[in-house]
């Protein structure tokens, strides 16, 4: 096997000759093998990277679950494989010389994966760890292509670690939904996007990963927030370690009524919502597709009040009743966003830069070696982002189940004394940590 930390470099612009990475790749349905193999030379108008770190998404299930039959996967994928991944991050290794301007060895960065570049392999379709052969974020090096490049998908990132930039993504569609949002006025027909400033926002189901992201994302921000922030679940234990994580002082110290809610021991959870804000919300994000949350949410709404259904269903006839009186006189309605768009993603970057961290997104952290089984049985493993090293081999593990494997394993030992830090969430020590000392694919 050839020592994929090594990549010989060539004299023609700067390009590289002889690379080989590891990386994970798709040949059909269920079909993921970690392969090792030789990447061409750079061209002048593309980069090469290596990657650090990839959070694995439930699009990748997806994809690796239907192949071929994936509107972003090639229908060739069995001769010509693609690597499987797209949130990842890492640092940039060399630069063709159409990007030297913008672009140097030694940056980090992240990647919009959604590039809308028609002249893609798939066209409109084409998307970084869906249709391509050299980049993914599940590999240790990659080869970045002009389709990234010229819709400015490839994005520098500055801040702590790498994990953050990883989670820049999932972050984004957090960003984009408070984007959607909409209200109006009296006698206007225009649209004034964003959430209402200085309104009542409930997140319903909102304790998950995306919720827990929905609620720094909205207190830390400093162009607009709610007055009121409610986060309901019928989990107590998950109200009580998302109020543990962000608690309700530290929201008031930014501005913020913050209350957390039990919808499911209360014997009208509509009317005791109603209670809590005064009459409706502004803003109600519903974080789970499930029919009774989403009618929760439309009865809820105050006037003006706008849903947003954020959660993917993934039956296709998902449906739920909705109050078309209140939409007619009251002026409710209803949005849906799926995903960020660019300017997403560069705020995302910017506000982890100043001190956001998204780590109550990751709940698992595993090595390349861990990514085909993860993958392929993502639905059926709880909690949140499975966050993996690309240049490791590790196992999948539980950042819950750090100190028991610690009583065994000093290096799970030592991660759990650096987590418990941070209460219990990962974090910039800690994946310095890994980097140094776990082994190596």
């Amino acid at each position: 096997m050839k020592d994929t930390n090594s990549i010989q470099q060539s004299t023609s612009f700067g390009g590289i000759k002889g690379g080989f990475t590891k990386a994970v790749r798709l040949y059909g349905k269920e079909d993921l093998r970690l392969e090792e193999f030789e990447l061409p030379e750079i061209k002048e108008d593309e980069i090469l990277a290596k990657v650090v770190s990839d959070s694995i998404c439930m699009s990748s299930y997806k994809a690796a679950k239907q192949g071929p039959d994936h509107k972003r996967v090639p229908d060739n994928v069995h001769e010509n494989p693609i690597i499987i991944g797209h949130e990842f991050a890492g640092e940039i290794v060399q630069v063709g010389s159409k990007w030297q301007h913008k672009f140097r060895a030694g940056q980090k960065y992240s990647i919009q994966p959604a590039i809308y570049y028609e002249g893609g392999p798939m066209g409109i379709l084409s998307a970084p760890g869906y249709s391509y052969q050299h980049i993914g974020g599940d590999a240790t090096y990659v080869i970045i292509p002009k389709d990234v490049l010229e819709q400015n998908c490839l994005l520098a990132y500055d801040g702590p670690g790498f994990y953050p930039a990883s989670l820049a993504e999932p972050l984004s569609c957090v960003i984009g939904a408070m984007h959607a949002n909409y209200h109006t006025k009296p006698g206007s027909y225009i649209h004034q996007m964003e959430i209402k400033e200085g309104g009542k926002m409930a997140i319903l189901a909102g304790v998950g990963p995306m919720g827990l992201a929905a609620i720094n994302y909205v207190v830390n921000r400093k162009d607009r927030k709610p007055s009121l922030l409610v986060i309901t679940d019928i989990d107590q234990s998950r109200l009580n370690r998302a109020a543990e994580i962000f608690p309700v002082k530290w929201a008031k110290e930014n501005g913020i009524e913050l209350i957390y809610l039990n919808t499911g021991n209360v014997e009208n959870p509509v009317e005791k919502l109603k209670e809590i804000s005064g009459g409706g919300y502004d803003d109600v994000f519903v974080f789970a597709p499930v029919a009774p949350v989403v009618e929760q949410g439309d009865a809820i709404l105050a006037h003006d009040g706008c849903l947003n259904f954020f959660a993917g269903p993934s039956n296709p006839d998902f449906s739920a009743k909705l109050n078309f009186y209140n939409v007619h006189y009251l002026y409710t309605h209803i949005v849906g966003t799926s995903g960020g768009n660019n300017d997403d993603m560069v705020e995302a970057l910017e506000i982890m830069s100043e001190g956001l961290d998204p780590a109550g997104l990751i709940t698992h952290i595993g090595g390349l070696n861990a990514v085909a089984e993860t993958t392929l049985n993502l639905p059926n493993i709880p909690g949140g982002k499975k966050l993996i090293y690309t240049h490791k081999n590790l196992p999948l593990v539980a950042i819950s189940d750090f100190e028991e494997k610690g009583k065994t394993d000093p290096f799970y030992a030592e991660l759990a004394k650096l987590v418990a830090k941070t209460k219990g969430l990962w974090n910039v020590e800690a994946e310095a940590y890994l980097l140094e000392n776990a082994p190596e694919i």
